[in-house]
């Protein structure tokens, strides 16, 4: 496993089809913006006791022909490595979590692979988002397993108002195409959106070192095509009923060995599809009380290619079904919600145990009272692989002055083990799966404040988070077991504001991951997580043109547990400009890493 240093990209985009009032209304609602993922409930943004980012479609068009993964590597408290160009397998750690730690929601359905334990960001289309919340901390009293480092929530593309045809076409660098054509609306009956896309990028050699054994002189090129839909309709005040889809299909190259006699780096390919479909019903029974009913699927299934030879494959499928009570009380409002969930991997691997069930039921309140901000949760999983997980959280929050508050929380959370880790055969050396593993386990402290005045953000917040029970696979049989400690300690601090035409936001992130195991690693650095990360942009307004320019700085890293192999630091500066030709239409350019 490599990790991959950027390169240089440049994309060149139009637009049509209303987009661009689409992004003046993201902007005019970007403080204080509505919030569902920190506590299930829409909730202002100013109003909460948690640390929450948001990502408007605005901020989506501005990353141009940036991935996923790097557009959430300049939020707060936010890092990724990546093994390649777009679409090759990356990660990305929430204060220091690992990828398995945090969890991904597409429109409240969540994703991700039950054998790897992560979702597979870099095949999320970004022309099919409408905004990000990432919530930070743990939130398994909330959504259940594996949010120990938080949980990323995106959501697609919706329509409102009238009918509005879109499209968008770009050329980059490395050969880049970038299309998305689509159609949106809404009434007071009815709402819809329908979105397609296809990208194709020859993108750029993931291995130089020809002393490297996955050394191959190729470009590691990457296609995908994706569709998403949503569709509501509102028979009478209080009531609606609705589906949500997003499918993509993404095929990239890779280097790699084939470990034979003669060590010949062969063109794998890699063909992963996901997808998350459901539907839902929500309806206020009465004046203090909204039902919400969701049904869905999500799926995640891989290809591994070795030339034209299938070698591998890998697919989950997730059933969720979930009930979702919101109460208006005397004070506050409450929370009841109950879900059932049934994971099934399969493909060519023989695991020992296919499919396992969770029974869920959680509670919640959430309570303005004066100057006091309060949010309580408490939650049960039964797995029928482990048993049962009670997690809880509580956090309170004080408003010192109109443009002072603060907040202090604690929670617990936990980790399930995967498929892999549970129930992988035994082949060679490798012992195999264990199926008597036990949830990794974590306890988080966090304390922060913000300050808000006019078009002016600050925010800083601390946090500890001691995580036991690490899956370690552990020489010389390299069958996992529960031995594993860390310690991930960190700040992060965030200015944001404007003034008048003029635009600027800085993060900055210090964060000290510890391995706490006995063993020669002990206090060794946590591997790919750098100590200090600064992201910062500058923008100006004048006209019909929009400029925006970026400066991201990422520290040194280690690619080992020993920490021996030493990566280097590097720093990106990204440049943004658009231009209105019409009201509808507009043309933009952006170059990132233009210093290379």
């Amino acid at each position: 496993m490599h990790q991959c240093q950027p390169h240089r990209t440049a994309a060149l985009f139009v637009l049509a089809g209303g987009l661009l009032s689409a992004a003046a209304n993201a902007a005019d609602q970007q403080f204080d913006p509505i919030v569902v993922t920190a506590t299930r409930q829409a909730t202002r943004s100013n109003e909460l006791t948690s640390d929450v980012s948001v990502i408007t479609r605005e901020e989506i068009d501005q990353a141009g022909q940036s991935t996923l993964e790097q557009l959430l590597a300049r939020q707060p408290g936010v890092q990724y490595t990546a093994n390649g160009g777009p679409g090759t397998n990356s990660g990305v750690f929430i204060r220091g979590a690992s990828s398995n730690q945090s969890i991904v929601l597409i429109d409240g359905q969540r994703i991700g692979s039950a054998t790897t334990g992560s979702a597979a960001l870099a095949r999320i289309p970004m022309d099919q988002i409408e905004r990000i919340e990432i919530l930070r901390g743990p939130a398994s009293s909330l959504y259940g397993a594996d949010a120990i480092g938080g949980v990323i929530q995106i959501f697609t593309r919706q329509g409102a108002g009238p009918t509005r045809v879109n499209a968008s076409t770009g050329y980059g660098t490395y050969g880049t195409t970038d299309t998305t054509v689509g159609v949106s609306g809404g009434t007071e009956l009815v709402s819809y959106s329908l979105q397609a896309g296809y990208l194709d990028t020859g993108s750029f050699n993931a291995v130089h070192n020809k002393n490297n054994s996955f050394y191959n002189p190729d470009d590691d090129g990457y296609r995908n095509s994706n569709l998403s839909a949503n569709f509501s309709v509102r028979p009478a005040t209080g009531q609606e009923i609705g589906v949500n889809l997003l499918a993509s299909d993404g095929t990239n190259q890779y280097d790699s060995n084939d470990f034979s006699a003669r060590g010949a780096a062969r063109n794998y390919n890699s063909e992963q599809t996901i997808g998350s479909y459901s539907i839902y019903s929500r309806n206020r029974l009465n004046p203090v009380w909204t039902s919400t009913l969701r049904l869905g699927r999500s799926t995640d299934a891989a290809k591994d290619y070795a030339g034209s030879v299938r070698t591998a494959t890998f697919r989950t499928d997730m059933d969720i079904a979930s009930w979702q009570n919101d109460i208006s009380l005397p004070i506050g409002e409450g929370l009841l919600a109950a879900e059932y969930t049934r994971q099934n991997v399969s493909g060519s691997v023989d695991y020992t145990v296919t499919e396992r069930t969770i029974r869920s039921l959680l509670a919640g309140w959430n309570a303005n009272i004066g100057k006091h901000r309060v949010q309580l949760n408490l939650r049960r999983d039964d797995n029928s692989q482990f048993g049962g997980e009670n997690t809880g959280s509580a956090s309170y929050g004080y408003q010192f002055t109109p443009e002072w508050r603060a907040h202090v929380s604690y929670g617990t959370a936990f980790r399930a083990p995967t498929f892999n880790e549970l129930y992988f055969p035994a082949s060679g050396f490798f012992a195999g799966g264990n199926p008597d593993l036990q949830p990794e386990q974590s306890k988080n402290t966090e304390v922060g404040a913000n300050w808000e005045r006019g078009a002016h953000r600050f925010s800083a917040v601390f946090y500890n988070n001691d995580v036991t029970d690490l899956i370690e696979f552990r020489p010389p049989t390299y069958a996992p077991v529960n031995v594993s400690k860390a310690l991930l300690r960190g700040a992060t601090l965030t200015y944001d504001g404007r003034f008048s035409e003029w635009g600027l936001g800085v993060v900055v992130d210090f964060l000290d991951p510890r391995n706490e195991a006995d063993g020669p690693n002990k206090g060794n650095r946590l591997a790919r997580r750098a100590e200090q990360q600064m992201s910062s942009y500058v923008s100006k307004t004048f006209g019909d043109w929009d400029l925006r320019a970026e400066w991201q700085l990422v520290g040194n890293r280690y690619d080992d547990p020993g920490n021996r192999k030493l990566l280097g630091g590097y720093g990106l500066v990204n440049l943004y400009a658009d231009y209105r030709l019409q009201r509808d239409w507009a043309i933009f350019v952006r170059a990132n890493n233009i210093f290379d």
